[in-house]
């Protein structure tokens, strides 16, 4: 097992320090800009930009369980460390994925711990779905990309280890 190097954590720890500045950037603006509950075409019949708060999950599931989401978020932050620590998730493309999650997930919690709610703007026109914003961008999108990785290339990986 190889160790991950300084370098490597100054790159992830970068990655996302620049995925909560973009989340914070996006929402003070949609603050600033779009008053609540109005909204900004981008792309017709794609995509537009709708001003509202949450204080759940997505589809306001869990609605007002701030402390609940903070305390997931440390748990989430320790099971990583954990699994690194352990040799059990160390390749680069898992430590990006979860440096995806892990700056989607503090994106959200700055504006959890701030306000008690979190701002979403993003709204899909082609279908219904849930408004949402950058931060649950980068949790979806690092989540789905780790689900792959450890579906289909650990195991490609693992059996060209055992082949040796």
């Amino acid at each position: 097992m190889k160790a991950i190097g300084k370098k490597t954590w100054i790159l992830l720890g970068l990655f996302m320090l620049g995925i909560v500045v973009l989340d914070q950037a996006s929402k003070a603006l949609v603050v600033k800009y779009i008053p609540e509950f109005g909204r900004v075409r981008l792309i017709p019949g794609v995509v537009h930009l709708t001003y509202c708060r949450n204080t759940g999950a997505a589809f306001s599931m869990l609605s007002g369980m701030r402390w609940l989401f903070l305390v997931l978020v440390l748990v989430f932050f320790a099971a990583v460390w954990y699994l690194i620590r352990r040799g059990i998730l160390n390749r680069p493309a898992e430590l990006w994925c979860l440096a995806a999650v892990g700056g989607g997930a503090l994106g959200n919690a700055v504006d959890r711990v701030l306000t008690g709610e979190v701002t979403d703007m993003i709204e899909v026109e082609f279908m219904s779905f849930a408004v949402f914003n950058v931060a649950d961008c980068f949790i979806t999108c690092g989540a789905v990309a780790l689900a792959i990785v450890l579906l289909f290339f650990d195991r490609h990986d693992e059996k060209v280890n055992s082949e040796e």
